[in-house]
């Protein structure tokens, strides 16, 4: 029962369908707000796996999907990542091959140690050779960390009592160059809209024929940070159209003959 209010209550949240007002006091200040085509901050200071210092700069050039996950959350998060790996183990590209991933913790408290061992975890779920090298774990300090979550428009609030963050879920794509492309709300993301975003990020410089077609018959609604079939019904009402142009056509070609038979 608390594990679905939670995820009920996570979805409202990023969906933007609960207003401030009437939400309960903890969760006022709770908010994941789409801040598309803006950038990120690729300079500030954080901290790898490692314990090295470095910046988001250090993993463009290539499609950026950020995932705000705190390392002693205990289960929104867990089931963020777990969708995350379950997504990622569906999509034909390769993390750190088409693309790369970065996981950080919002909790200033959380440090390379447990970077390392959750990084460790997710590896081994998603059992492909590379992603070491791909997918990073990063925390940092206070200052860091607010002007990260800040740039993506992601706000989470102590709660004291439960000794825990409350916050929304979801995940951002990031273009080469450090801007806003994409949001997926929840903890499931659909294998198909994360492979379109990760190709029209990359200014289809990656996938097929196949996915720039799908591209022009998908378009992403912002609203529920999906790709819908809009375009593709588009098509579809043009192919109808043009059969009933066909037909028209036909028919009257037939009629003429028959006409021009008739006169003979």
């Amino acid at each position: 029962m608390r594990r679905t209010a939670a995820l009920v209550v996570a979805a409202a949240l990023a969906a933007g369908t609960v207003r401030a007002e009437e939400r309960p006091p903890i969760l006022r200040e709770v908010a994941f707000a789409q801040r598309l085509g803006e950038p990120i901050p690729l300079d500030v200071p954080l901290r790898d796996e490692a314990g090295r210092t470095v910046t988001l700069r250090r993993y463009t050039g290539k499609p950026l999907l950020l995932v705000p996950a705190y390392f002693t959350c205990p289960m929104l998060c867990t089931l963020v990542q777990n969708g995350v790996v379950s997504a990622l183990r569906a999509l034909p590209f390769d993390v750190g091959s088409e693309f790369t991933v970065v996981t950080f913790s919002f909790d200033p408290h959380d440090g390379p140690e447990a970077a390392a061992a959750k990084k460790a975890t997710y590896l081994s779920e998603y059992r492909r050779a590379g992603a070491d090298a791909g997918w990073h774990f990063l925390t940092g300090d206070a200052a860091s960390l607010r002007a990260l979550t800040d740039a993506i428009g992601f706000r989470a609030t102590w709660d004291e009592p439960h000794r825990q963050y409350a916050h929304a879920s979801g995940i951002v794509l990031v273009t080469p160059e450090g801007r806003i492309a994409r949001y997926f709300f929840g903890v499931e993301f659909a294998p198909r809209d994360l492979r379109l975003a990760i190709v029209e990020a990359s200014a289809n410089r990656i996938g097929t024929l196949v996915d720039a077609l799908l591209l022009f018959c998908f378009h992403y609604d912002p609203a529920t940070g999906r790709y819908s079939r809009l375009a593709l019904d588009a098509v579809r009402a043009g192919g109808v159209v043009t059969l009933l142009g066909l037909a028209t056509a036909i028919v009257w070609w037939i009629r003429r003959e028959r006409l021009g038979r008739a006169v003979a």
